[in-house]
């Protein structure tokens, strides 16, 4: 075992640097999006197709993309989401809020 370690020490060593910043890296890059991208909560009756349609006009995506992005970003399989479920959607938060900000400017 020594000189199995004497022989591969910098190469063990690497290894495990190298798998321990991948998951770091895995983990950063999933709070990276549940911060940028809006969350929406799943309602009763609610489906990946109709919330696409609902913010069609803030962002810029296929209903498709809209509906593949979503999947990947929120490990979904299959096509059922369930209420009560908060998911991440490809609406940049920044958007949403002056888009809600100018609808309640038009109704003073």
């Amino acid at each position: 075992m020594k000189k199995l370690w004497n022989k591969y020490s910098y190469a063990i060593t690497l290894i495990i640097l190298s798998c321990s910043l991948a998951i770091i890296l895995s983990f950063q890059q999933h709070s990276k999006d549940a911060d940028q991208y809006l969350k929406v909560k799943i309602s009763e009756g609610d489906s990946l197709w109709n919330i696409s349609n609902q913010f069609s006009n803030q962002h810029s995506l296929s209903n498709e993309e809209f509906v593949t992005w979503t999947k990947k970003h929120n490990e979904i399989e299959g096509e059922e989401i369930f209420p009560g479920e908060e998911i991440i959607i490809p609406v940049s938060i920044k958007a949403a809020s002056s888009t809600t900000e100018l609808a309640s400017a038009l109704g003073n």
